[in-house]
């Protein structure tokens, strides 16, 4: 049940939005080995003076908070990242200098719904998230 959080200075439309929480859902599960039904997306646009990264260069930044259930490996929380920010990067014009992820995990009983309670993660069970 992952909440991946964006706040970003670019301007997006509602179509870019939502082209956006499908793409990153869609990566999200192909690199996570899991279904999108509890794949969560928030898009928060600040003003260019709310976000700052030093190692930055001219133009929009953006920054992925990705709370995610523990267990995955580094290799995929890696390619997962680098898979969405390269998306980001060629979509919307974002420096990859001016990009960030981070990762938050989380015991699978602390990812919930009202429905449901989030196991942990066996490796690749689709069901268990």
């Amino acid at each position: 049940m992952p909440l991946l959080q964006f706040d970003t200075a670019l301007s997006l439309s509602d179509e870019e939005k939502t082209a956006l929480a499908d793409r990153v859902t869609e990566l999200y599960t192909d690199e996570m080995a899991t279904t999108a039904g509890h794949v969560a997306v928030s898009i928060r646009e600040r003003g260019a003076a709310d976000l700052h990264l030093g190692r930055a260069v001219d133009g929009p930044l953006l920054f992925l908070d990705a709370e995610i259930r523990r267990g995955r490996s580094f290799e995929r929380k890696r390619a997962f990242g680098l898979e969405t920010m390269a998306y980001v990067g060629e979509t919307f014009d974002v420096p990859e200098s001016n990009m960030k992820v981070v990762f938050t995990e989380h015991p699978g009983e602390s990812m919930m719904g009202v429905d449901r309670v989030g196991g942990e993660w066996d490796g690749g069970n689709e069901d268990a998230e």
